[in-house]
């Protein structure tokens, strides 16, 4: 019961991850109705040059999550540190697969 309630109970953040389920089915049916062959900004990164661009996304995650992680503290039950793993996680995982698709791809 408590689940149909959240609108009522919450509304600004239901409405902000409304917005944002929203958006991502829009921008998922925007590429599935897409025809052959994509815009310039997709030529860029599955072009030949986008193992190097896969290369510095992979440095600078590296980078950024290396040394943002080591600034948050460590301790504690309402520490950042858990949700910034879990984003590093999750784009990390992203960055390496769009950098292994442009190297094997060619």
């Amino acid at each position: 019961m408590q689940l149909f309630l959240i609108a009522f109970q919450q509304p600004i953040p239901f409405g902000i991850s409304a917005v944002v389920v929203i958006v991502m089915i829009g921008i998922i049916l925007k590429s599935a109705l897409t025809a052959e062959g994509g815009s310039r900004w997709v030529r860029r990164v599955t072009g030949t040059n986008a193992k190097f661009l896969f290369t510095f996304l992979f440095i600078g995650w590296a980078v950024v999550f290396g040394i943002g992680l080591q600034l948050v503290p460590h301790v504690g039950a309402s520490s950042p540190y858990g949700a910034l793993g879990l984003i590093a996680l999750f784009t990390g995982f992203f960055i390496a697969m769009g950098f292994l698709w442009a190297v094997i791809g060619e």
